[in-house]
């Protein structure tokens, strides 16, 4: 579900929408990183293209995080994976 999360960017209130999902792995990610999650959200907001939007920005800094962590499949999408493989074959 997506839901809005309000925060504080340099001193400036805006809110953004994000998947719970991706919420989840921020928090984790800031976690893993011991830094704020206004802070890893405030570093992320000062890299983006400013084409795009912050939600936007935030997922693929989670999937660029995930990717380059090794990230294991969630739980039934192996066959998903075997799929593409056997297509690449």
């Amino acid at each position: 579900m997506i839901r809005k999360h309000s925060i504080t960017l340099h001193g400036h209130r805006t809110s953004l929408s994000l998947e719970d999902e991706f919420w989840t792995e921020l928090t984790a990610i800031a976690t893993a990183r011991t830094i704020p999650l206004a802070g890893l959200i405030s570093e992320i907001d000062d890299n983006r293209d400013a084409d795009s939007n912050l939600s936007s920005a935030l997922r693929l800094y989670v999937l660029a995080w995930l990717k380059s962590a090794g990230a294991t499949p969630p739980e039934g999408r192996d066959g998903d994976r075997e799929a593409a493989n056997a297509g690449a074959r």
